[in-house]
């Protein structure tokens, strides 16, 4: 097809991405393909690219994984007495989603991988035979079924490689090769967990399906996700962004830029997300409505979403809001890190500066002046990771208890646990930490500014055990505890490869036993600002473990 310059006629005109039109149709300039040459020289070293054997690996373990789904069926079709014809064809299949499905998993990442089932087989079914067809597998460690979760799933770790799958039982009498999950008639008449579990799937077909160009949509989202891991805000659980959140911001921009490539894409991404106006969604098509009744991300029909601060929303129907645990701080985190990530391309188009620039790790301990220590401690390694699961995912709700506060404009936590000094030498006990970064409001008066605490800190433990005791996962001697340290304190908490010292430490005391402690007086800093901050004292505990033993 020719046409003549100036003619806005194509024939046949470019394929249209996105709900709007694009920003810009330039193609990249010689200078744009040694700029993309040059990122994927400074990615290697970081192990975002999987060596070809390793992918084979993986691609070898999909397929022993699908003939045993395959097998499984068509035991199950047998031993519920379904007709030949159909058992020769039954099918079923594995899917897989995220990182690996859109190609952008680095070296030893887990897959995340689903199994599709015809309507005779039920999810039970998949949590009794085809759990004990997997633990006869030779190949298979560590299998473990959690059939209770929101979005139920077997992990195992299969010839070295971890996956994740979950079920969907389809209502098809049998499942083909060719099956598109992208279909919403497919949704009718399901189980809600076999639509939650289909979501992953249908949202990473979509995003695919919606980027002009996978390779440069691939090639940017691993230099955007090497980011944000570097500058810590790569985190869906603390309030951050997730891989699938940080997928959709990058296809959006390929979408306003459809002929650009990496090197221009980088620096686009962050132009667009810097300038962008939220709360406005962020949206890769107008969402369908599918008459299925399901409930979807809609400010005008959910009160509740319009407090959402970030929305990005997944392509599939029923479409949510990926972001909807991001808060204030943590968008405020975010967004300085867009301005910067815009500063330092603008250097590197400029050739001012190089690409490790932008992956170059932010010292989060030099950062803040105070922080929070959240320390969590179990008795044995099995209990400190469920503990520590728990722990975490309420994170969130102490950071927003802390924005709320007068005194205190952000709470930046780093989703980087680290493992905290033992208490008591001789007693064995397990213990994680995490560290929130805070800033305080300029006051007039902030001189002597005294600010307490104590409340946000004791709520957000009660939550925690009060969940903990509700879940029946408590054990005793699982604790939780926060102390304000000063920066030049972390020292004494945090081993020297963190802090990557700038600058020499004074010797001031804090130590951890200050934990149990009435009150923690901090009050030596030049700043003197004081925090008064809550300790669980023994009796706080005891009473919950009388709690415990009353019921």
């Amino acid at each position: 097809p020719v046409t003549t310059q100036g003619s806005q006629q194509t024939q046949p005109p470019q394929k249209h991405y996105g709900i709007t039109s694009p920003i810009s149709l330039a193609a990249p300039k010689e200078t744009d393909c040694i700029l993309t040459q040059k990122l994927i020289e400074t990615l290697k070293p970081f192990g975002v690219f999987e060596e070809e054997e390793e992918l084979q690996r993986r691609i070898l373990i999909l397929g022993k994984l699908n003939n045993l789904v395959k097998e499984w069926i068509r035991e199950i079709s047998e031993s519920k007495n379904l007709p030949q014809s159909v058992i020769e064809n039954v099918g079923g299949k594995i899917f897989t989603f995220g990182s690996y499905r859109l190609g952008v998993h680095t070296k030893g990442a887990d897959i995340d991988a689903l199994c599709v089932a015809p309507r005779h087989v039920d999810r039970s079914d998949f949590f009794t035979s085809f759990y004990d067809k997997l633990k006869l597998q030779e190949e298979v460690k560590d299998l473990r079924a959690v059939e209770e979760a929101f979005v139920p799933v077997i992990k195992l770790c299969f010839d070295g490689i971890e996956i994740d799958i979950l079920f969907a039982r389809l209502a098809l009498q049998t499942i083909p090769e060719d099956l598109d999950l992208r279909d919403d008639s497919l949704l009718k008449n399901l189980d809600i967990r076999c639509i939650r579990s289909l979501n992953g799937c249908r949202v990473t077909d979509e995003i695919l399906h919606l980027v002009p160009n996978i390779d440069n949509f691939r090639l940017t989202l691993r230099a955007i996700k090497l980011w944000a891991k570097r500058h810590n805000i790569y985190s869906n659980i603390l309030g951050f962004l997730g891989g699938v959140s940080w997928a959709m911001l990058v296809a959006r921009t390929c979408q306003l830029y459809p002929n650009a490539i990496a090197s221009t894409l980088v620096h686009k991404f962050f132009l667009v997300f810097s300038k962008w106006e939220w709360p406005n969604p962020v949206l890769l098509k107008q969402p369908e409505e599918c008459n299925l009744n399901l409930p979807v991300w809609d400010p005008r029909v959910n009160p509740s979403d319009r407090y959402h601060l970030m929305p990005i929303i997944t392509p599939a129907y029923p479409q949510q809001n990926s972001t909807y645990n991001v808060s204030v701080s943590t968008r405020m985190v975010m967004v300085e890190e867009f301005k910067q990530g815009l500063a330092i391309t603008d250097e590197i188009l400029l050739s001012k500066a190089e690409w490790s620039k932008l992956f170059e790790a932010p010292n989060f301990f030099q950062k803040y002046k105070h922080y929070i220590v959240l320390l969590a401690s179990a008795p044995t390694e099995k209990q400190r990771l469920e503990w520590v699961g728990l722990v975490e995912s309420k994170i969130r709700i102490l950071v927003g208890s802390l924005e709320k506060n007068e005194f205190i404009t952000l709470a930046h936590v780093n989703p980087q646990s680290f493992p905290a000094p033992k208490e008591n030498p001789d007693k064995e006990e397990f213990r994680t930490m995490w560290v929130i970064g805070l800033v305080f409001k300029k006051t007039e008066n902030s001189e002597n500014l005294s600010v307490d605490l104590t409340y946000d800190i004791q709520s957000f433990t009660d939550t925690v055990y009060r969940q903990a005791i509700n879940s029946k996962m408590f054990e005793v001697d699982m604790k939780i505890a926060a102390m304000h340290v000063k920066r030049k304190q972390l020292h004494q908490l945090l081993p020297n490869h963190v802090l990557q010292k700038k600058k020499k430490h004074s010797t001031e005391g804090v130590k951890l036993t200050a934990l149990n402690d009435s009150s923690l007086d901090l009050s030596m800093d030049s700043d003197n600002s004081i925090m008064s901050v809550p300790s669980p004292t023994r009796c706080y505990e005891d009473q919950f473990f009388g709690f415990l033993h009353t019921n």
